[in-house]
């Protein structure tokens, strides 16, 4: 190699590092292929935000009515499509047979034994999701949600396969046209994508709680942060015996349910 070439590749690579040292945070962060968020003044901060589901509370305002305030809300905030056939369903919350959400743990002596339990991603501190998925598409933030970057995802299904909890569903076809109301606020997806629930963090971001939960008339539904021993979840999860799906697992889920 000749002198000339080489002080080149000298030079060229002093740039190179001056450059990198003046390379902005987030750009390096998106380069290193982990997706980063932006915390907005407004923003409802939390170490790890979790949810309790009181199915008493939920059980008593089904028998009044035919309660489904929850799932519309969540769907119609996040352009979720009505397919019309439950193979290629697409689905954020929805409901359950107790024996098919805690299969492990139901007895023939339950009462809880063929009601219906509300079923979610579960936002897990240790998701198996996170850790198949090939391209960071799904990645966990630091307040614990597990998030979705509907942009970075190929359609491998690996997170699908990883998920014990069926929480995630596949856009065999385009969406779009299976919209009944279109909320221009939040992104549609487009075939080939997989999406879950996102515990409303584009709700969060603006200081509001999750649309599910402010739905539900019941007030069955409560969101806050598990770290703080002072929240409304932890106090209910203190007060109460609560129930999480497939501790067995490890996954270590944040979403508690009361029976």
């Amino acid at each position: 190699m000749g002198n000339d070439r080489r002080d080149f590749l000298k030079k060229l690579a002093g740039i190179c590092a001056v450059g990198a040292g003046l390379t902005p945070l987030s750009e390096v962060s998106a380069a290193s292929g982990r997706p980063e968020y932006d915390i907005k003044p407004r923003s409802l901060v939390g170490k790890r935000w979790g949810m309790v589901v009181d199915m008493k509370k939920c059980w008593e305002e089904q028998e009044k009515r035919e309660c489904k305030d929850c799932i519309h809300a969540c769907h119609q905030v996040h352009n979720v499509p009505d397919i019309g056939d439950i193979k290629e369903e697409i689905k954020w919350i929805w409901t359950d047979p107790y024996e098919n959400v805690f299969p492990n743990q139901e007895h023939e002596y339950s009462d809880s034994i063929g009601k219906p339990f509300l079923a979610l991603c579960n936002h897990c501190d240790n998701p198996p999701c996170v850790r198949v998925c090939p391209t960071k598409a799904t990645f966990k933030r630091a307040d614990g949600v597990v998030m979705m970057d509907f942009h970075r995802c190929i359609g491998c299904r690996y997170c699908m396969a990883g998920c014990p909890f069926g929480a995630r569903s596949f856009n065999f076809k385009d969406p779009r046209p299976f919209i009944k109301e279109r909320n221009e606020e939040y992104p549609t997806r487009m075939r080939g994508v997989v999406e879950k629930c996102n515990f409303c963090e584009e709700r969060l971001a603006v200081g509001q709680l999750p649309a599910c939960v402010e739905a539900c008339k019941a007030k069955a539904l409560v969101f806050g942060d598990l770290a703080d021993p002072g929240s409304d979840v932890r106090k209910i999860l203190r007060a109460q015996y609560s129930i999480r799906r497939k501790t067995n697992l490890g996954t270590r889920p944040s979403v508690f349910y009361v029976v």
